[in-house]
Order: structure tokens, then C-alpha cells, then sequence
């Protein structure tokens, strides 16, 4: 099979796999496996630096860490260069790099506390910050403290967010790239409705609106940005689920499309992902439906670079999923494309 792109994919090691595998995608979004690469214990999440040259992936262990692998450009075979502990506590489960490519940003979830850890020469050095969340909401199985579940920069660089699951709201940083530190952000916090769980979030191509998936009462929320504060405000609010739906269910992750007018997320139990219309580029959305994942707990997803088709990690089946998108509609159909993968849970594309 002939392939236009590279990509990677993060497992959990705990649950069978080997690592973090190399996969080609060609034009019509069929993965094929190419390899695999030792990245420690559980490398769940990762992130790719700005030039592609290196893959830097979160060890979801007791003692937190993460690995940074260098990236064949020809192959995209990874081969291990370091590893560090990240001093945020259990469990980092997403990472992200700043536009400039000197620091990795940390989430941990159950040690409740994001970390920026500094890059030289690709490799990944000791954490020059680590702040501690705090925090609760009304579900006690899943809200008892603080749970940070995701970390991005915004789209100038100047500030960072973190969805605390725990807490129900987005906390903002200011991003201090000068002391590599992480200063409290009053006015790019926001407070979501109590329960709702944020977990992952997108911004739209002008950066003007991001898109906050909520795994906990499966919404899609709609907040609008202030470029010069960095303040979020909620503006709109959507369903993931059909209303017909009465099982159970929590959200996974969250995509923007290139072009700005469509959003996907992903539906874990109900095992769909949920189609968004982006109305006039105002960051309204309309819930259109559902397409299923045709496997179980997709807890991620990506779309190809060119937004022509959308590619599933199922994680429970062991399996990543094609479909092509609908450029009119927005709707997907499944490509017949079906590549086993052990326990996938993060899809990144090279180029």
C-alpha cells in the first residue's frame, strides 16, 4: 500500500501492546502498521515538535513521566532518546508543546497538577514548574479533587488551558516561556456547569472560538476568546447524544476541521462520534447526529491533514477505524478500513 502520511500511535502497554507503532496513511485514510517502538510504560498521549523531528509521549504511570523518541523523517521509525519524571504526581495522561518548541506542557490527572518540562536538543530535561490544582464537583465518584485532563497553549502562545475534569472549569496560565513557568491566570479561567466534567478542547482556525468536549454530562461547549485577556467566556452549549438515547455514556476528545465549519467528538458507550455544524464562523454549533465508531471506547480520534477523512482509536476492540467525511453534510461513512492496533488511544500525524 502506497502512503501519502505518517503517523504514530500512543497504547497502554498494561492492556497488551508493545509501545508506541508507526502507521502510513494513504489518500483514502487506510492505516497500515509500519512498527513500533519501546517508549516505557503506557506512552497514552502524544505530541509531535513543531519541525516533526521528534515524538514526545506521557508515561500514564504511578510515578508520572514522559519519553522523547526521535522520528526517522523517511520511515517514521522512533527510536528512544530520554526519559524524565514529570514531579506532577500519578498518571500524566495529555501533553502538549508550546508554538516555540521549548517546553512540554503536563497534565496529570490523578495527581492533580499540570508541569512544564523543558526541551534541549530534543530531549526532555527535569520540570522547571509544577503547579497543583484544587477543587471538586457534585459527582463523587469521578470529582472528589481536582483532576487536570488535558493542557494547550492558545493560539498566540502567550497563554495555556487546562480542562480540570474534576473542578468544572478551564483553568488559564499565563505561559512564561523566559522562567519556563506557569502564573495563574484569573481571567482565563472559566467555571463550567457543575457536573459537566471538561476533559479536552479545540480551537478553531482564527482562534477566535474553542470547542470544549465535557465528558461527564456529554456536551460540547462553545467559549469565546479574548485576544488580549486571554478570558473565555461560554457562549453556546450542544449535546453529544441523540435524545433518544438513555444509556450510559462520557465523552473522549474533540477536533476542529480545517476549514473552521465542522466539529466531532467522541461518544464513549454510546461508541459514536457526535457531528457539529459550525454556524457563520461564530462559533454557534448545531448538533447534526452520529456516526458509530463500529468498535468500543473510542477514547481518541484524528482527522487526515486535509480533513477528508476521520481515523477512530477503538480502544477497548483493539482496533483504528476509517471513514470519509462528507464535505456538504459533514456525515461519515466507514471506509471498510480496519487496522488492529493493541489498546490505541492517541493518533499523531508527522507531517
Amino acid at each position: 500500500m502506497s502512503s501519502d502520511s505518517l503517523a504514530v500511535v500512543g497504547t497502554y502497554t498494561d492492556k497488551g501492546s508493545e509501545g508506541i507503532y508507526t502507521v502510513g496513511v494513504d489518500t483514502s485514510g487506510a492505516v497500515e502498521r509500519r512498527s513500533v517502538a519501546d517508549a516505557g510504560r503506557n506512552p497514552s498521549f502524544l505530541a509531535i515538535s513543531p519541525d516533526g523531528g521528534t515524538c514526545y509521549a506521557v508515561n500514564e504511570i504511578e510515578d508520572g513521566a514522559v519519553t522523547a523518541l526521535s522520528v526517522d523523517q523517511d520511515t517514521g521509525a522512533l527510536a528512544r532518546l530520554n526519559q524524565v519524571t514529570t514531579g506532577g504526581g500519578a498518571d500524566p495522561c495529555h501533553c502538549s508543546i508550546d508554538a516555540t518548541g521549548q517546553y512540554l506542557l503536563v497534565a496529570h490527572y490523578t495527581g492533580g497538577a499540570v508541569a512544564m518540562v523543558p526541551i534541549a536538543d530534543d530531549a526532555v530535561g527535569d520540570p522547571t514548574a509544577v503547579v497543583e490544582h484544587s477543587g471538586s464537583g457534585p459527582n463523587e465518584e469521578r470529582q472528589a479533587s481536582a483532576h487536570p485532563h488535558s493542557i494547550q497553549p492558545g493560539p498566540d502562545n502567550e497563554f495555556a488551558y487546562v480542562p480540570d475534569l474534576g473542578a468544572d472549569r478551564v483553568v488559564g496560565y499565563e505561559l512564561d516561556l523566559e522562567r519556563g513557568t506557569l502564573l495563574p491566570a484569573e481571567d482565563a479561567t472559566v467555571a463550567l456547569p457543575d457536573g459537566a466534567g471538561p476533559r479536552h478542547m479545540a480551537f478553531g482556525p482564527d482562534g477566535e472560538y474553542a470547542y470544549l468536549i465535557n465528558e461527564l454530562d456529554s456536551t460540547v461547549a462553545v467559549l469565546s476568546r479574548d485576544a488580549d485577556t486571554g478570558g473565555l467566556s461560554v457562549v453556546g452549549t450542544a449535546p453529544t447524544l441523540p435524545a433518544e438515547y438513555d444509556g450510559e455514556n462520557i465523552t473522549a476528545d474533540i477536533h476542529v476541521h480545517p476549514s473552521g465549519e465542522w466539529v466531532f467528538g467522541s461518544n464513549r458507550g454510546h461508541d459514536s462520534i457526535a457531528i457539529f455544524a459550525v454556524e457563520d464562523h461564530a462559533g454557534h454549533i448545531e448538533f447534526r447526529g452520529t456516526e458509530s465508531t463500529r468498535g468500543e471506547w473510542p477514547r481518541n480520534f484524528a482527522l487526515t491533514p486535509d480533513g477528508e477523512a476521520l481515523i477512530a482509536e477503538n480502544m477497548h476492540s483493539d482496533e483504528i477505524v476509517t471513514f470519509e467525511r462528507d464535505a456538504t453534510t459533514g456525515e461519515l461513512s466507514p471506509t471498510g478500513h480496519v487496522t488492529d492496533v493493541p489498546s490505541p488511544s492517541c493518533l499523531q500525524f508527522l507531517q
